[in-house]
């Protein structure tokens, strides 16, 4: 099994969301390494948006116009970045899908008990990966093993990327996160050119 980085990745991830709007809640604060990750240990992330565009029908895979339009969500990260595309045969060993289980779902419940939400409202479980294959069959045989398993949306970590590139000020100090620090260097230093921005506007299909 590949080994994520799990601590900047997770940071990574959390600061997508922020940048967003939501509201972000890690689910555990320690890793678990000497025995199997329970179900309800899987969510990494629990994310709510406060304002959220509840009239958007929301595509399987999110970009960043889509983001607004959800409301709650369990949100896995499997940051395995050895790999372009999560393929058919790793969906089916079930690593993958832990956090979709109800003991999962259970737990992001009861993370959001505290918050103003509405308890009627579905929890959506995201998972965030490498990518999708972009090639078919085997991108709707993906898509299609990832609903079946129960993943109601997939972010992939190009499209957190661009997205937090494009949210970045060059003069802005981002000192309490480094993450963003990073990145504003990046574009500080001419590292992100604005022609590499401009394709980061809408959805790329070579990088899906």
């Amino acid at each position: 099994m590949l080994k994520p980085m799990a601590g900047f990745d997770d940071s990574l991830v959390r600061e997508y969301f922020e940048v967003n709007g939501f509201f972000v809640r890690q689910s555990r604060k320690y890793a678990v390494q000497s025995r199997r990750k329970r179900a309800d240990e899987e969510g990494d992330l629990f994310v709510i948006n406060p304002s959220p565009r509840r009239e958007m029908v929301l595509p399987f895979q999110l970009f960043g116009s889509d983001i607004p339009g959800l409301t709650t969500a369990v949100v896995a990260i499997k940051a395995w970045h050895t790999t372009k595309a999560i393929t058919p045969t790793m969906i089916r060993k079930g690593d993958l899908l832990e956090f979709v289980k109800k003991e999962a779902v259970e737990a992001a419940k009861e993370a959001f008990a505290e918050l103003s939400t509405d308890a009627a409202q579905p929890i959506s479980k995201i998972l965030i990966l490498p990518g999708i294959p972009a090639q078919e069959p085997q991108r709707s045989e993906s898509i299609a093993l990832l609903k079946q398993s129960g993943v109601d949306h997939v972010i992939t970590f190009r499209t957190i990327l661009e997205n937090l590139v494009q949210n970045v000020e060059s003069n802005q100090s981002y000192a309490r996160s480094d993450t963003l620090q990073l990145l504003r260097l990046l574009r500080v230093y001419d590292m992100v050119k604005p022609a590499q921005l401009e394709l980061f506007s809408g959805p790329n299909p070579s990088s899906k």
